[in-house]
């Protein structure tokens, strides 16, 4: 793209700006770090980890009177005014959570007949009550009695002696999946009831079950499925089943990570909990008291007008925080032997993990290296994350040189000997792509299986093209599957974060750094679709509601992360002195707080994409200063910064 003279010197003007801001973001960047060497923001999600806190402590019989008010008066500043709670900044109400929210509140002593809890109670009604809620949370009732164990899908424990070649085996789903899966088989087996001091009748509307789909689906036929394994249930070969549910503990914890948890992530960590519990092992065991600790080293609490407020994070997440942050501070010019830089290498270098875990199964001849996402997970280490933290030590200038590439080789890899059969990659297994779970009456809620993502295959082809590796044949295969990914617009899909702007603002990068030319149709496709939903503020923004809703794609308030993503696009691209870049990079320089950093209560962060979202609260951080970096290495005479 050519850049005319008028566009240098408003280029130059804005690269001034941009330096400025830059440097305050740095500044804040810089404070951030923890003296060990790592960054972690706070993983918000919603308030279904806070409901069903309270609920595993009351079921555990280890509720408390101030925590219970803590999480309570959280709960409450979440709600909305049509009385409902929602999965997500702005989002809509959700049904399922709006219920554990009610029940959590009246666990914590609000009455049926508070305002709050009536208007809550309208919208359940609403959307067809308790009836009309999810697995997950009819589930969470029936231990306490409110709703029937008969009407929740059956889970035989006996899934743990399918072979891997049998549908539905453990290692046909994703790696949270097969975690949580496990302990619930026992949980749902043994049906355990503790009824709460209140009944809940009130969040029935007395509806009809619907009636199951035509026999010659496959959800009619797994309905009808159902309904014999709930019969075998009744009688089922004793033997072989506590043989099951014994090899289920044994394989639960087995995986127990350091920290006490499983896979670092709730819904694993909390039935886990649940199954040790119910077969027999008491709250004073270790295993049992490591994973409750671990609960509680997961909490946030903060002080508010109305009291202290206390919430649960779904997981955490320092190593890819660190691996982000050390990125913007060498992209912003940051030293490569600074302190700062110095300490988070060391730091991520005793991160690397060197064990072999489930990945394994698929790939028993790959050997260990790479990282995961949180503190202690070493049974489960991801491509994603370990392209990103091979990504920013490559640049890194450090005294035990060997070292630092002895890791960085082996996650290199190790990545490339996770690669799907198709070219792609997921982000935990290997051809883990075996759709047939979703027709499961339990699979009504958030992804099962890892297949691979363009976010994810972008994040590691851009990784192989920084090692030197752009004419591999993982690399060209992963370019490929890229091209064959891209949509009719010009965008990617994003599945780990909102939504075709992340996808977008991840492949673009890639395909340059692999040699793409900048002036390839398909590049050029795709940054023209960036800069046609380019907000009139001139920020980028895409609603959580894009993964349900067509219309929504590309559309949504503007936010400094997804500014940054679209940005790091366009200046891939070779639009550094676009209008359109100029613009972004003026909002990120308006919208900048005082402090350096940037205000952004929107989610941009993906669980399971339509369900489960996450606010990384350092993505407001990280990426701007990236994109802003690179910006005035692009705008600035022998400016270049990496």
């Amino acid at each position: 793209m050519t850049i005319t003279s008028n566009q240098q010197r408003s280029a130059s003007r804005g690269a001034d700006d941009a330096r400025a801001a830059l440097d305050a973001a740095v500044a804040h960047l810089r404070g951030l770090q923890n003296p060990a060497g790592w960054w972690k923001g706070e993983l918000e999600t919603n308030v279904t980890m806070d409901a069903e806190d309270l609920l595993l402590r009351e079921f555990l019989g280890i509720r408390e009177p101030a925590e219970t008010a803590q999480a309570a008066r959280w709960i409450r500043s979440q709600q909305r005014d049509d009385g409902s709670w929602a999965n997500y900044f702005g989002g809509p109400g959700d049904l399922s959570t709006t219920v554990e929210s009610y029940v959590a509140l009246r666990l914590a002593g609000d009455a049926a007949d508070a305002d709050h809890m009536r208007r809550a109670l309208g919208f359940i009604h609403g959307l067809g009550g308790l009836e009309s809620a999810r697995v997950f949370t009819k589930l969470w009732l029936s231990l306490f009695g409110a709703w029937s164990w008969d009407d929740v899908p059956n889970l035989p424990p006996e899934i743990v002696y399918l072979p891997r070649w049998f549908p539905f085996n453990l290692y046909d789903w994703g790696c949270w999946a097969r975690q949580t899966i496990v302990p619930l088989t026992i949980v749902a087996t043994l049906r355990p009831v503790r009824p709460l001091p209140f009944t809940l009748d009130e969040l029935r509307t007395g509806a009809p079950a619907p009636a199951f789909a035509a026999l010659p689906s496959w959800a009619g036929f797994f309905q009808r499925l159902d309904k014999v394994l709930h019969a075998y249930a009744r009688r089922p070969l004793g033997l072989l089943r506590r043989a099951a549910m014994r090899r289920g503990i044994e394989w639960v914890l087995a995986r127990q990570e350091a920290d006490g948890s499983w896979g670092g992530i709730q819904p694993p960590w909390v039935y886990s909990i649940l199954a040790l519990h119910l077969m027999g092992y008491p709250l004073d065991h270790p295993a049992v008291v490591a994973g409750i600790r671990g609960l509680d080293g997961f909490l946030v609490r903060e002080d508010t007008d109305g009291g202290v407020v206390r919430r649960l994070e779904a997981c955490q997440s320092p190593v890819w925080d660190t691996g982000l942050a050390l990125t913007a501070l060498l992209d912003a010019g940051v030293p490569a032997d600074d302190p700062a830089v110095r300490t988070a290498t060391d730091w991520l270098l005793d991160e690397e993990i060197r064990v072999r875990g489930d990945w394994s199964v698929r790939r028993p001849d790959v050997e260990p290296g790479g990282w995961a996402f949180e503190f202690a997970n070493d049974g489960y280490p991801d491509t994603d994350d370990t392209a990103e933290v091979v990504l920013a030590l490559r640049r890194v200038a450090h005294p035990d040189a060997e070292r630092l590439r002895a890791a960085v080789d082996r996650g290199v890899h190790w990545v490339i000997g996770m690669q799907c059969k198709d070219g792609g990659w997921g982000a935990f297994d290997a051809d883990n792509t075996r759709e047939l779970a979703y027709k499961l009456p339990f699979c009504d809620f958030g992804a099962v299986i890892d297949p691979p993502s363009a976010d994810v295959t972008a994040h590691i082809v851009e990784m192989l093209a920084a090692c030197g590796l752009a004419g591999s044949d993982a690399c060209r295969r992963g370019v490929s599957w890229l091209w064959a990914a891209q949509e009719t617009d010009g965008s990617w899909f994003g599945r780990w974060g909102a939504n075709h702007v992340y996808g977008t603002g991840a492949a673009v990068p890639a395909l340059v750094a692999a040699g793409v030319a900048t002036d390839d149709l398909r590049i050029v496709r795709a940054a023209r679709w960036l800069e046609a939903h380019q907000a009139e503020d001139g920020g980028w923004g895409e609603d959580m509601r894009s993964y349900r809703d067509p219309s929504w794609i590309g559309r949504g308030a503007s936010t400094p992360s997804q500014t940054a993503w679209a940005l790091l696009a366009l200046l891939a691209a070779g639009r550094a002195g676009s209008e359109s870049a100029r613009r972004g990079v003026a909002w990120l320089v308006e919208n900048q707080c005082e402090d350096g950093t940037w205000d952004e209560p929107y989610f941009t962060g993906t669980g399971f994409p339509g369900d489960f979202f996450i606010n990384y609260h350092l993505y407001r951080l990280v990426f701007p200063v990236s994109a802003l970096g690179r910006y005035v290495a692009a705008t600035t005479e022998g400016g270049d910064r990496g």
